[in-house]
């Protein structure tokens, strides 16, 4: 199965070590169940060696079994570990279009839900590796024993394994299932926390979204659950209670035949019935990691495979920043959105641009003209379909385009502001408190050790800290993508007339989408898109 390859895949000795530890601990209990059999055989007459036999199986077991599950958490623990973090360095490494494509209520599904599958899985799994230990102990010694009654036992675990496989497979069906149906029910989610505003203000659509969406969804994804669950406890109890059919041969079937001995039957059932528990843990343990393996076929059939290691992108030789360039083109672009309908299909089509050291350029167009793809296409984040960019007389291709992004700082129209100054040196305080001034929140915001003391303000403010990070990230170019339109009337005439002249005086490249027209003859030029064309440059 998909997660017992994981859990291969991501271990160390320790799970060589967890192993050797459980075959001891598994070898001590089989050792255990052949002293209590042969004491019971000569009582009340028992020599003391038995006693210190017992003691010490018993010893060695306890401290092999306590060592193999120390072992085992561990390494669940740092898989667990590894999983986020290769996951989230994953979507993080993913292109943004693809990202874009599978949509957020997806991605937040494979963080929040299937990582915490897997983990769970993976601790049923070090759950498992003890049992079995335990088991091939216990096996070891009823061959021993009896290899006829073992060959009937094992023949009635076969039988058993193989009728829950059949009805099983029901159970992985309907995890697959309720697996997809989580995704809508994560839509949802999204849609409450995003739009409450709208759900309070209308009553009706308020109804009919728990009615119509929520509730049917929920519905859906209940009853899929309890018909895998059900699936698997039909599985479980029938091949538990099969295992209980060899017992019943040993006890009222052989001893009639005279085919064995007494005290082996006696011997064997008690082994049998030690060995049901750690069957029973390990059946129990099986609809998790189904539900694993159902959650990694999801992330891989997002693109996001866990087979293959990932690492950060690393620079090309030289400076991170390209404070010194010269040229910098946009040659024959072509990008279009491959999910979309081809008789709808958006196209940039031809872009052909430059762009100089110390400018401001302004990006003009109507709704949907392309203005917002042109910005990502610019920056790196999208990755032209034909057609390429030069900077410095240099290709940017996938072993730079890393590089390549690192020379913008951007606030897109749907930006994010985080509530620390993330990998930024705020260790310059009195520059900090220089920008917070200028940017007219520093009696809204203070900053202590790189923490915002809050983000809760207003868009056009929280726009304005967006601003102070562009600022204190010093980038050669600097891209707004409708950054004023939430401003007052006050500061934005300061940002076209006073903070994009600072930065161009500076040496800094400012690109601007921009509707404010009145301020055009602020900038160098004027870029404009008509659905995906540049008609003047």
């Amino acid at each position: 199965m998909k997660i017992i390859r994981l859990l291969f895949k991501s271990s160390n000795n320790n799970l060589l070590l967890a192993a050797i530890a459980s075959l001891i601990s598994g070898a001590s209990s089989a050792g255990i169940i052949a002293v209590i059999n042969y004491a019971i055989a000569n009582l009340p007459d028992l020599p003391q060696w038995l006693l210190w036999m017992f003691i010490g199986l018993a010893t060695v077991s306890w401290i092999f079994r306590f060592t193999s599950w120390i072992l085992i958490t561990r390494l669940s623990q740092e898989i667990i570990y590894n999983l986020r973090l290769d996951m989230t360095q994953k979507i993080l490494n993913c292109p943004l279009q693809h990202l874009e494509t599978v949509g957020a209520p997806k991605l937040l599904a494979v963080l929040t839900g299937d990582i915490n599958v897997i983990a769970g899985a993976s601790i049923q799994l070090a759950v498992m590796l003890v049992n079995l230990a335990v088991l091939i102990g216990v096996f070891a010694y009823l061959c021993w024993l009896s290899p006829l009654l073992f060959a009937i036992v094992l023949g009635s675990i076969a039988i058993g394994y193989a009728i829950y496989s059949s009805i099983q497979q029901q159970g992985v069906k309907s995890f697959s299932k309720g697996r997809q149906v989580q995704d809508v029910l994560f839509k949802h989610f999204r849609a409450i926390t995003e739009g409450t505003k709208e759900l309070k203000l209308h009553r009706s659509r308020r109804v009919a979204f728990i009615n119509e969406e929520l509730q049917p969804t929920a519905s859906e994804a209940r009853d899929y659950w309890v018909k895998a669950i059900t699936a698997f406890a039909m599985a479980g109890s029938t091949g538990t209670v099969l295992f209980f059919v060899p017992v019943g041969l040993i006890l009222f079937v052989f001893p009639q035949m005279n085919a064995v001995a007494i005290t082996t039957i006696s011997s064997y059932a008690l082994a049998v019935l030690y060995a049901i528990s750690p069957i029973t843990e390990i059946v129990t343990s099986l609809p998790q990691i189904a539900q694993a393996s159902v959650s990694l076929s999801k992330i891989e059939s997002l693109g996001l495979s866990l087979a293959t290691p990932v690492t950060e992108p690393s620079f090309p030789r030289g400076s991170d920043f390209g404070d010194g360039w010269t040229s910098w083109q946009l040659v024959s672009i072509n990008h279009a959105y491959s999910s979309d309908r081809q008789e709808h299909q958006f196209t940039l089509d031809n872009i052909n641009l430059e762009f100089q050291p110390g400018e401001i350029v302004f990006i003009v167009g109507g709704n949907g003209s392309g203005k917002s793809t042109l910005v990502k296409l610019i920056t790196g984040l999208y990755t032209p379909d034909r057609g390429k960019i030069l900077f410095n007389n240099v290709p940017v291709t996938d072993d730079n385009r890393e590089w390549y992004r690192q020379q913008f700082s951007a606030i897109f129209y749907d930006f994010y502001l985080f509530d620390r100054l993330i990998g930024i040196d705020t260790t310059e305080r009195k520059l900090v408190q220089h920008y917070l001034t200028l940017l007219e929140i520093d009696q809204k915001v203070t900053i202590e050790d790189g923490v915002l003391s809050t983000t809760n303000l207003s868009q056009g403010q929280r726009k304005r800290l967006a601003l102070l990070t562009a600022y204190l990230e010093d980038r050669p170019i600097y891209v707004f993508d409708e950054w004023a339109s939430d401003q007052d009337p006050v500061f934005k005439e300061v940002f076209y007339k006073q903070l994009l002249p600072e930065l161009k005086s500076r040496g800094k490249t400012v690109i601007a989408v921009s509707h404010d027209d009145r301020y055009f003859a602020e900038g160098d030029r004027l870029i404009k898109l008509d659905y995906g064309r540049v008609v003047q440059s």
